[in-house]
């Protein structure tokens, strides 16, 4: 990059959000040009961002409590905060939505420990 260009960037990095506002309004009404014409090439690229972005949070969903339905509600216990009573509710009236923005890691761990009881779970 060329000396001056870098001297505009850093001047611009010193501005304020205000200032930088007024800027772009200014560099608009100059130029006669848009910042949103701008903006609309990017939701393309926006795009494969998700792709490469891993989820971080999810949402535990107990789709079917499986045979040995005591099994799955001490394990439901065990991966939740949940009482005998909320728990065996949510076994029975599966499919049951047991964890929402749960934690990836978490997440994990409550799959694997209640399809080890019998259960079939979905995150998403």
């Amino acid at each position: 990059m060329a000396a001056n260009l870098e001297k505009i960037v850093q001047d611009i990095a010193a501005l304020t959000t205000l200032e930088v506002a007024e800027l772009v309004k200014s560099l608009e009404t100059t130029f006669g040009v848009s910042a949103a014409a701008v903006a609309s090439a990017a939701p393309a690229a926006a795009a494969e961002a998700p792709k490469a972005e891993e989820k971080n949070e999810y949402k535990v969903t107990l789709k079917e409590s499986g045979a040995n339905k005591i099994n799955v509600i001490k394990a439901l216990r065990t991966v939740t905060v949940l009482g005998l009573t909320e728990a065996k509710k949510a076994v029975e009236e599966a499919p049951t939505v047991i964890g929402e923005a749960v934690a990836k890691e978490k997440a994990k761990e409550m799959k694997t420990v209640l399809e080890a009881a019998g259960a079939k779970v979905e995150l998403a």
